[in-house]
């Protein structure tokens, strides 16, 4: 399958070591066997927009983000939300990609039409970035998405699944997953909000289970039709790399060497247990917003797609720099106040590499 492309070209190193930049869009990087190849680069991004909703009132229970609603969420907040959102958005991957991240999946956005407003913004419109999205049942409303530039990305299917369990009360929210063509090479991309933490991580442990469950079974169909399918899961998990969900029963390992055929490779594991997070709660960093991708990304030819490196999006302008949560991210509200920040997760981004002669 053909495509038309605008990805960035880089020159990097077998060994991937030192890094030094030679111009906008090129680096090279120097190993003792000073080997260099060339290859194309796409940044694949995760972000948690934290409450992105409009101020009209839905059906769904949105009444705090109303302008009569608890945080008098009106157009002026709207309208800066979606400012700053952009803002960070058009930011992704910039580091080593001027065209900016080819996909990113987000959560904790109510509807179509706020995503609608976002790729609108002026940051990044020229980006054209197009959408998938499936309205869920979730009490408060709240869905994933994807975000995609259609130059870099092409979609061939996308399906959204729920979860059909008694142990939830209310609905929560679908899992969307997404196949296409990136580089020339088809990958499927599975985007997930799992249950929260109300009312105590052990209490409910057991929903995001069922998620985690639900993410493996879409995973396995992948598999089933081809074993070396190119997956790549991301979201916002509420739980970190090494609790039940993600390592038992999505089955997610933390060294590439134990990752064997139709199973997945945790790339923020060996991150969180650095100490190094994504959400900061009780002086206490969590990695809940993850990437996990399957074999086929990790191994095979240089001349297919496979992981370069990952980051965990940590700037100052998303870091609130003063009083009692400086050093954490810079949310929209805060015990009621307005801080005209942007959210409460910080983004995580890969990058995919594939050798070009």
């Amino acid at each position: 399958m053909k495509q038309r492309f605008l990805l960035s070209t880089i020159t990097i190193l077998v060994m991937f070591v030192s890094l030094s930049c030679t111009s906008k869009n090129k680096i090279t990087r120097e190993d003792k066997n000073d080997t260099k190849i060339n290859v194309q680069l796409s940044c694949i991004a995760f972000y948690n927009l934290e409450n992105l909703f409009d101020t009209i009132n839905q059906d769904n229970n949105d009444e705090e983000y109303l302008p009569d609603g608890a945080i008098k969420w009106n157009s002026i907040k709207y309208k800066a939300k979606l400012k700053n959102m952009s803002y960070a958005v058009s930011m992704l991957g910039l580091d080593y990609s001027p065209v900016g991240a080819a996909l990113i999946g987000v959560s904790e956005i109510e509807n179509r039409w706020v995503l609608e407003d976002l790729v609108k913004q002026p940051a990044i419109a020229n980006r054209g970035y197009e959408i998938v999205h499936y309205e869920s049942p979730d009490f408060r409303g709240v869905d994933v998405g994807l975000l995609y530039n259609p130059k870099l990305f092409l979609v061939t299917n996308s399906k959204s699944y729920r979860i059909n369990s008694t142990l939830f009360r209310s609905p929560t929210r679908d899992q969307l997953m997404v196949s296409g063509y990136l580089q020339g090479e088809k990958i499927h991309v599975i985007v997930n909000h799992w249950p929260s933490r109300s009312g105590g991580e052990e209490a409910s442990r057991p929903r995001r289970n069922a998620a985690a469950a639900l993410t493996r079974s879409i995973a396995d169909s992948l598999f089933n039709v081809d074993p070396k399918s190119k997956i790549i899961i991301m979201g916002d998990l509420n739980d970190d790399p090494k609790n039940e969900s993600c390592s038992k029963i999505l089955g997610a390992k933390k060294n590439i060497e134990d990752v064997k055929d139709r199973e997945l490779y945790n790339i923020f594991w060996k991150t969180h247990e650095k100490g190094v997070g994504s959400l900061a709660y009780n002086d206490q960093w969590n990695l809940f917003d993850q990437i996990i991708i399957s074999k086929e990304l990790i191994n095979g030819d240089k001349n297919k797609l496979k992981l370069w490196k990952s980051e965990i999006f940590y700037r100052p302008f998303l870091i609130q720099q003063e009083g009692a949560y400086k050093g954490t991210p810079l949310r929209t509200h805060s015990g009621g106040v307005w801080l005209n920040g942007y959210s409460d997760h910080l983004p995580t981004l890969i990058y995919l590499v594939k050798e070009v002669k």
